[in-house]
């Protein structure tokens, strides 16, 4: 089993990933934008995607999207074969596609869009946070990307602000700025650690 990152010669999975999604949509329930194989090689091609193979035999796979002059990417079309799941192989795609994005680009805020529970849990373990539509992305073609789910009315009737999917969001600005406050927060508690323990010294050697 191996997740590696996508290229030309991955070329003749793009049919069985597309058919993968949809099926996994209707077996759900939810509504889900519908890719294309062209859409999808295209992601090959320009290696904004990973796939996990079993010895030559498709697994699961995720791709980017890039939005906004790369001040946003999204995580998208998540997907495992109903022969590969219950094994963590979304948990391990996950995690492989966001440190892809994060390479590539490593100031753009990353997020997603999801009706899945499983794939929030993943989301939240990777430092995504839970937020409101207006936060994400304002792209109109990535909305446009909704035209094909079956709850796009609801998205339309709220004027983008609001749908069944939850909105989750990575930002390594605020990641950063949460880290240097952390460290200077440890820095203060160790300074004042050691002068209450220079104090108990103090005292104790005057008694």
């Amino acid at each position: 089993m191996e997740i590696v990152i996508a290229n030309e010669s991955h070329f003749k999975y793009a049919s069985i990933i597309c058919d993968t999604i949809a099926e996994s949509a209707k077996v759900r329930g939810t509504g889900i934008a519908k890719r294309t194989p062209e859409y999808i090689l295209k992601k090959l091609e320009k290696g904004n995607a990973v796939i996990a193979l079993d010895q030559g035999k498709f697994v699961g796979f995720c791709y980017i999207e890039i939005w906004g002059h790369n001040k946003y990417v999204a995580n998208s079309g998540l997907i495992v074969h109903p022969q590969y799941r219950n094994r963590g192989m979304a948990k391990k795609i996950k995690k492989a596609i966001f440190e892809l994005s994060i390479k590539k680009f490593p100031t753009a805020k990353i997020f997603g869009i999801t009706t899945g529970l499983a794939v929030m849990k993943i989301n939240y373990e990777l430092g995504y946070q839970p937020v409101t539509f207006s936060e994400l992305t304002d792209d109109p073609e990535f909305w446009k990307g909704c035209q094909t789910c079956k709850n796009f009315d609801i998205l339309t009737r709220t004027e983008h602000k609001m749908c069944l999917c939850t909105g989750m969001l990575y930002d390594p600005e605020a990641k950063q700025k949460k880290a240097a406050k952390e460290k200077v927060n440890s820095k203060a508690f160790k300074r004042l650690k050691s002068i209450k323990e220079q104090l108990f010294l103090k005292k104790k050697q005057k008694n």
